[in-house]
């Protein structure tokens, strides 16, 4: 195989599916970056056998061949060569010759064969969407998924199709974070999840341009994100996801309308009073026209107003300062509106339409301390 292309074309593919090596694996194969220049186009892959990712990188190729290099060792390779033409040509014997300006390296690569291939997927019944949708998407549900695999179904994201609307949804045993998408046309019922390593690294890989499409696929035990020339294939969480609907009461006795942007810094202030691993809670104390925001942890005291329209009843209540942070950072809108019932039932945080909806746990306080 002999194969010529520029360092920044090299360089972006192997970034791009270097996300799909595995840290940790027994077989050496899969931590190999394949570069397979057999057809008319150079595509690099990287499969850890959960997550795929094949992308075709612009080059010339002067003898067909297919080669699987270290990832770690390529990687640092290609990123210190110099900014300029790379040739890279492999022999019977599987050495690799690596040339760029005057910097030659020779290292040994394994047979091509013994590589897995990602998963084929039929491409039909493709949903498209915008990459800036997809990446939005993605940052607003994602920090609700569970960061440990004590249930499978909390680390990923559900992703639900009806007709011509798209819910994603995330949780972790403490919040739910749940986004609308509508389409323009009409789908298939569908209702898959996701892994939620997969949504990150996609999210990370993906440009997000709004005139720019991705296509998504499925079939019975996988998912295909395809996008530019990349194609992300990971296998789905299989099992029976949460009955979110059960969760999503409309009942309310207290609404808040209020300024995003005021709560967000009044909370974020708040948490400079909070060392990492102190459980204090946000106590917010509405009455009438004023939401009054107080933390009291080992370090300090704070306490802080911030003028709302209220309907409905008085309330105490306390929460985790940091959930209500990621829900409010990623909403755009600057007005917010928050539904209560009493002290021991979720808070909602949604849009009127329902386009967006975060639910919270509240948490127990000590009402002297407060």
């Amino acid at each position: 195989m002999k194969i010529v292309c520029s360092k920044a074309s090299l360089l972006n593919g192997v970034n791009t599916v270097q996300k799909a090596v595995p840290t940790r694996t027994t077989m050496a194969i899969l931590e190999c970056i394949l570069i397979d220049a057999s057809t008319n186009e150079i595509k690099l892959t990287a499969n850890d056998t959960e997550l795929g990712i094949e992308t075709v990188i612009e080059g010339e190729i002067q003898d067909r061949g297919v080669i699987a290099l270290d990832a770690k060792i390529f990687s640092d390779i290609v990123r210190k060569l110099p900014d300029n033409e790379v040739v890279i040509e492999t022999d019977a014997t599987f050495k690799t010759f690596i040339t760029c300006e005057k910097a030659k390296f020779n290292i040994i690569g394994k047979s091509g064969e013994d590589f897995s291939p990602i998963p084929y997927i039929e491409k039909n019944n493709e949903i498209t969407l915008s990459q800036f949708t997809l990446k939005e998407v993605i940052r607003q549900t994602i920090f609700s998924i569970a960061d440990n695999d004590n249930n499978k179904m909390m680390t990923g994201e559900l992703f639900e199709i009806k007709e011509n609307m798209m819910r994603v949804v995330s949780l972790d045993g403490h919040r739910i974070a749940i986004r609308k998408i509508m389409f323009d046309r009409s789908y298939d019922a569908k209702k898959v999840v996701v892994p939620g390593k997969t949504l990150q690294e996609i999210s990370k890989i993906i440009p997000g341009e709004t005139d720019q499409m991705v296509n998504i696929y499925f079939d019975e035990n996988h998912v295909m994100f395809t996008f530019d020339r990349t194609t992300v294939v990971s296998r789905l969480i299989e099992g029976e996801y949460f009955k979110i609907d059960q969760m999503l009461s409309s009942d309310y006795d207290t609404k808040i309308n209020i300024n995003k942007r005021s709560l967000l810094d009044c909370i974020d202030r708040a948490t400079l009073l909070v060392k990492e691993g102190d459980k204090k809670p946000i106590i917010m104390d509405i009455k009438d026209s004023v939401m009054n925001l107080k933390i009291n942890s080992f370090i300090g005291t704070m306490d802080e107003e911030i003028d709302i329209e209220k309907e409905g009843k008085d309330i105490m209540i306390g929460f985790n300062p940091k959930f209500f942070i990621d829900a409010l950072r990623v909403i755009d809108e600057e007005q917010i509106s928050l539904f209560m019932v009493n002290p021991k039932a979720p808070c909602f945080i949604k849009d009127e339409g329902e386009n967006f909806i975060y639910l919270i746990l509240p948490v127990n306080f000590n009402n002297g301390n407060a």
